[in-house]
């Protein structure tokens, strides 16, 4: 639940009224998360020819997101965009990770986080195809190699696809945290229950091994949600490359 730490006085935006800025408990997480990077990353970029382990994972988390996502991706038109990308993979990552600590606030499972980024990533790639392409941006919703009678039918849903694109790419994220969340809950919940139940005494007693079972599955459950909030984060990464693509290598499809 979103609650406020420091309580500040709203800030009037013409147009858009009153804004309140206070640090809830979301704002202040992702101010860790952004410091707990930005330190990482500082004692780990050295140089040193010989990296240590601290340097050699920064190294990997780099050419994961080089190599791997805007690199191949993209290609060598991607290169100005990798800051971007990689600071979003980081953010989401640790946000993630983050919220698996029991206790701890989970930033993306509020659905106005991931709209926020979603519409941040819309937002680059419509002012990236408009300043690279100009009006030929808009060939991005007509496909090559159709007849002219299919472009009618084609054309509406290529730019309702396109414009989709921030709800899918926020409720993929958002769905997937919170739902694993919830599910770890019920599990949760059902160790204390059986338990209790199982202390009746009795039949009553096998309680004790559902409530067994059920402690397993939310130690497996907290591996996989571990592997999950990772790959969420490399999700949101990939498809970002994928929109920018579209975009930054209209020429070469078209």
């Amino acid at each position: 639940m979103v609650r406020k730490l420091l309580a500040l006085p709203p800030v009037h935006v013409p147009g858009l009224g009153a804004i309140d800025l206070s640090i809830t408990n979301s704002v202040a997480t992702m101010i860790f998360a952004a410091a707990l990077i930005s330190v990482f990353f500082l004692a780990s970029a050295r140089g040193k020819v010989v990296p240590g382990r601290l340097q050699a994972c920064g190294e990997i988390l780099y050419d994961l997101v080089d190599g791997g996502l805007t690199g191949s991706m993209i290609g060598d038109r991607g290169r100005p965009f990798l800051p971007y990308v990689f600071a979003l993979f980081c953010l989401i990552a640790v946000l993630d990770i983050w919220g698996l600590v029991p206790g701890q606030f989970t930033v993306t499972s509020q659905l106005a986080v991931t709209v926020t980024l979603a519409i941040t990533t819309f937002i680059i790639v419509v002012t990236v195809g408009f300043l690279r392409n100009g009006l030929g941006f808009f060939k991005l919703f007509v496909p090559g190699g159709v007849h002219w009678a299919m472009l009618i039918i084609l054309v509406p849903i290529e730019f309702i696809s396109f414009m989709v694109r921030p709800v899918t790419l926020s409720m993929r994220l958002f769905g997937n945290m919170i739902g694993g969340h919830v599910v770890m809950y019920m599990f949760g919940s059902f160790v204390v229950a059986l338990a209790l139940f199982a202390m009746h005494g009795g039949l009553a007693s096998l309680g004790f091994v559902g409530s067994a079972l059920s402690l397993g599955m939310v130690v497996a459950l907290s591996a996989l949600e571990l592997i999950v909030a990772f790959l969420q984060a490399f999700v949101f990464a990939a498809l970002t490359c994928t929109y920018l693509s579209d975009v930054v290598n209209l020429d070469h499809g078209h």
